[in-house]
């Protein structure tokens, strides 16, 4: 017992520094790439209800891809894939030119274009949830669409998309585990490479395991609290 907790603990002698600092990388990119994947989501639903039937197309074609693409080979794509074609661009002007993508950035954006693939189905549904005599209610009071949008729309939106967008919150803090393949020092990396060290896999992956059953239970009790507020906020009104 005190050997393992010696392994755990800060300092030289132990990997609680190491397993701390992927905890932060971690909560990090998922945060990072929560306000993209909600913004590219939202926009994508409100093309999938454009009247111009090229939106429609070009949004139902983003989702059907990156819903349909493993998130592991998404993240592949985006790290060496554009990474190979901004290297061949950038040798047409300078063939000595080395161009690295940030494991980081790319991490975010491949988990943010698959979020966001998801998160526009949930916003889609929310939409279609609202009637339409709200819009209608809007504009013969004078609001314009945008106006209308955003006082009335919005706040009904935010309170039916928010369950199933807190089950994508706990779908994306999990897939942030998949950067580890491309160097990112995650929780998962920083455990894997203890257990390497120490020869105490079962131990440093427990650990893992249950740091992300943690930031699980803190993100429902956090979304939990959004929900009441935001039930709160429309009662109020």
């Amino acid at each position: 017992m005190d050997g393992m907790l010696t392994l755990l603990s800060f300092g030289g002698e132990g990997w609680g520094d190491e397993i701390a600092a992927g905890v932060l990388v971690t909560v990090s990119l998922a945060l990072a790439t929560l306000p993209l994947g909600l913004a590219t989501g939202f926009l994508i639903a409100l093309a999938k209800q454009s009247e111009e039937r090229s939106l429609r197309l070009a949004a139902n074609i983003y989702t059907t891809i990156f819903r349909g693409l493993p998130e592991l080979l998404t993240l592949f794509l985006v790290f060496y894939g554009v990474q190979l074609g901004v290297q061949r661009i950038a040798a047409l002007f300078n063939p000595d030119a080395y161009v690295e993508i940030n494991a980081f950035a790319a991490g975010m954006v491949a988990l943010g274009v698959v979020f966001s693939s998801y998160a526009s189905e949930v916003f889609l549904s929310a939409f279609r949830a609202i009637p339409r005599g709200q819009y209608e209610g809007g504009w013969a009071i004078g609001l314009s669409k945008w106006q209308t949008m955003r006082l009335i729309v919005l706040p009904q939106l935010i309170r039916i998309a928010l369950p199933g967008l807190s089950n994508l919150w706990l779908i994306l803090l999990k897939d942030t585990a998949l950067v580890s393949v491309i160097g990112l020092s995650d929780i998962i990396r920083q455990a894997g490479i203890a257990a390497r060290v120490t020869k105490e896999a079962f131990l440093f992956f427990s650990v893992a395991c249950l740091l992300y059953l943690v930031l699980a239970i803190l993100s429902s009790i956090v979304f939990g609290y959004i929900e009441r507020w935001t039930g709160r906020t429309v009662a109020s009104r």
